[in-house]
């Protein structure tokens, strides 16, 4: 049978593989330019691979040092969902605080290094950071996707300075960036775009977060854009717009009159852009709003539609505060006749520069020429109404709707608190990073997504502490204090319930443990239909869980049931009984052979034949299981191992392997599974050994949930087939 379509990376590439943005204050950006950069530590704290991992190492004695003595580390940064800004946790190991997150998406991101939720330090390490943010730090992901964030070849790009102008009451700065081949002095004159920032954005973030420049480099040298300097303030208020266009009409050669200028802003700044146009249709002939919050269209629609040539909005998803204004607005410019254009609604983004950027890139090009395209962006969707997720105190959290975007809520029970995050396995391939709620009266709140569909499972952290969602119903028997949810779709057809008349039963199997010297239990799935009269028994299936779980995590956290119960309604699933044992024990051979096998036999109807039994098992079980394949070869026809190393291959009889196994299969997740390297090693030892297995490339994912469902997902339609 051919493999499922989980698995990304072949073995050959799952080995491990291993960008500078500008920093200026808006007062001295050209003298920060030039002068040296600060000398850094020999060891980056961060690595950054090929294939976007980033791989974070940061020295426990620097943080010390900087902040003092603390409990936790994260690195904070834009790596959320949509890109929101989100903590992803380090484990302590010795003497560092490590930890690896990805793959990431092409662009660029910022991050902070942050002790106990409040303990901000800059990574000394790297050099590339944020003037208006000291202890932020960038790095740049390269790919096709972010092509236009990329620095262009050196001589070919415009250039960014500084010019200082004084308004009625003080003296102000803005950033100039003029295109490649702008000349003082000459006959040809250049039209003007103002971009400004919002409320708690500097301009120089335009830069440094942005990417302005490179985006502009890039469109000039493709010759995507018309030769423009653009000019880029720090949102001041529209009072200060005539003394800033006259500073520049005096330092610059550039037109005039209001056919040849522009004007934009992102957040409060894209507010102010479409004021600018809608009060003033004479000063601007072209307006773009960037998660601008302006809700009323304002002005005369003759006067707007005859001078301003374009009018163009921009909005993330319900992430973003925009979202709803942008409803409204495009409402009331309908109802006024003003003429617009919409770019659509973002689906991967909210208010943030990894948004912003893709709006200057889709603006630019439209200013001071004619276009053909004057529809949304490719992949941008219809506004769908007003988001108003549930009044608080009003639903059970989380609150799920069916694109993905998940509400959370907290009870009134932590409205003294300081910092609370929803800790979830919603990074990349379901690693885990934990979103920031804000206060909303007496409770916490956020909204999240989207995500994709799949199956999630969170907790709360409460001032560093972990709390169960009392709101949620959901349990982890051996994790109290995790919850579940899921979000429908097809990529999760095989995790969701079948109707209950045509699913298995799930039970409880009570036996006596002579390791343990206790009673125990496992749960056993049996087929729809299972008859334990039938003349032959039933093949049975062995799967165990991992270290710090037991018997029901199968069932509550791998979704084991819904899985099997698909792949049978299928038609890909041998009928079979699974057995998930307790395989906390010290001697989990002995346990297996004489207590949980003997009373799955004494209970079910199932096979004793060697050739009729599989066993399986996930990091810790699959330890084991290795282990009981070198003890015992041959028991078992059927093994498979998820995220376990193979261990010594001292006293191993690969040929009694080989001949007793009819399928050895072998899963991992990529590199942010800490087992990788070390399974990957394994694999040296079973060919030396001449063991044949089969391994067809890492699950992409980390030590987790994600990761063994797809590997059950693909195992156990290999079963009792061959």
């Amino acid at each position: 049978m051919p493999s499922l379509p989980y698995h990304g990376r072949s073995g050959a590439q799952s080995g491990l593989r291993l960008a500078a943005a500008i920093a200026a204050g808006v007062m001295a950006i050209a003298a920060v330019l030039l002068a040296p950069r600060p000398a850094v530590a020999d060891t980056p704290w961060l690595n950054v691979s090929e294939d976007g991992y980033a791989s974070f190492s940061v020295p426990a004695a620097s943080v010390e040092a900087s902040v003092g003595p603390v409990s936790q580390v994260v690195i904070e940064g834009n790596f959320g969902p949509s890109s929101t800004w989100a903590e992803f946790g380090l484990t302590r190991r010795g003497d560092v605080w490590s930890g690896v997150l990805g793959p990431l998406k092409p662009g660029l991101y910022s991050y902070q290094v942050t002790g106990d939720d409040t303990k901000s330090l800059k990574d000394p390490t790297n050099g590339a950071g944020v003037a208006s943010k000291p202890h932020w730090s960038t790095f740049f992901v390269p790919g096709d996707a972010a092509r236009l964030l990329a620095d262009v070849p050196q001589g070919q790009g415009g250039k960014v300075e500084t010019l200082t102008y004084r308004t009625k009451h003080q003296e102000r700065s803005a950033l100039v960036w003029t295109p490649p081949g702008y000349a003082a002095e000459g006959p040809m004159a250049y039209p003007v775009l103002y971009l400004r920032s919002g409320d708690g954005v500097s301009a120089t973030d335009w830069l440094d977060l942005g990417r302005a420049k490179q985006i502009l480099d890039n469109l000039s040298v493709q010759k995507a854009m018309e030769p423009m300097v653009v000019v880029i303030s720090g949102g001041n208020g529209p009072g200060d717009d005539k003394d800033l266009r006259k500073a520049v009409a005096e330092r610059y050669r550039v037109h005039r009159d209001p056919a040849h200028q522009a004007i934009a802003g992102v957040a409060e700044g894209g507010t102010q852009a479409l004021r600018a146009a809608l009060t003033h249709p004479g000063q601007y002939a072209y307006a773009g709003s960037f998660s601008g919050l302006l809700t009323d269209g304002g002005g005369r629609a003759d006067a707007i539609n005859r001078h301003v040539k374009l009018l163009r909005l921009y909005t993330g998803n319900v992430t973003d505060p925009a979202y709803n204004a942008t409803n409204r607005l495009t409402k009331a410019l309908d109802r006024a006749r003003i003429a617009y254009e919409f770019d659509g609604v973002n689906p991967d983004a909210g208010a943030n520069w990894n948004a912003w950027q893709e709006n200057l890139i889709d603006f630019v090009p439209r200013l001071f020429r004619k276009v053909s395209d004057h529809g949304p962006s490719a992949g941008h969707g219809r506004l769908k109404g007003e988001f108003t997720p549930p009044a608080p105190g009003t639903t059970p959290t989380p609150f799920v709707t069916e694109d993905g975007f998940v509400t959370f809520e907290t009870t009134t029970d932590f409205q003294n608190a300081e910092h609370v995050t929803v800790w979830a396995n919603w990074a990349p391939n379901g690693s885990w990073l934990r979103v920031p709620l804000t206060r909303a009266g007496d409770r916490w709140r956020a909204t999240v997504g989207p995500l994709d569909p799949w199956f999630y499972y969170y907790r709360l952290i409460v001032d560093r502490v972990a709390v169960k969602d009392v709101s949620n119903p959901t349990k982890v028997t051996s994790e109290p204090m995790w919850s579940t949810f899921l979000v429908n779709g097809e990529e999760a057809r095989l995790l969701t319930d079948v109707p209950a008349d045509k699913a298995g039963k799930v039970e409880s199997l009570t036996y006596r443990s002579t390791v343990a010297n206790q009673d125990r239990t496992a749960l056993v799935w049996t087929p729809p239909g299972y008859d334990p009269d039938r003349a032959e028994p039933y093949p049975v299936f062995y799967l165990q869980h991992g270290g710090g779980q037991s018997y029901t995590d199968w069932i509550e956290m791998g979704r084991a049931a819904q899985i099997l119960d698909h792949h049978f309604l299928d038609g890909n699933l041998v009928p079979m009984v699974v057995v998930m044992g307790n395989g906390n024990v010290s001697d989990f051979n002995k346990e297996l052979l004489e207590n949980i096998i003997p009373a799955a036999r004494a209970r079910y109807h199932v096979s004793s034949d060697p050739s009729q039994q599989a066993l399986a098992g996930l990091s810790m079980g699959g330890g084991q299981t290795f282990g009981m394949l070198k003890a015992h070869p041959g028991q078992f026809a059927y093994v498979a191992a998820f995220s376990a190393g193979f261990g010594s291959g001292a006293g191993v009889d690969a040929e009694a392997i080989n001949n007793g196994t009819k399928l050895l299969r072998l899963y991992v997740g990529d590199q942010t599974d800490f087992v990788h390297q070390s399974f990957m090693a394994s694999l040296t030892t079973l060919n030396d050994l001449g063991i044949r297995y089969e391994f067809d490339g890492v699950t992409p994912g980390p030590h987790g949930w994600d990761v063994w469902q797809k590997n059950l997902i693909d195992l156990a339609p290999r079963l009792f087939k061959r």
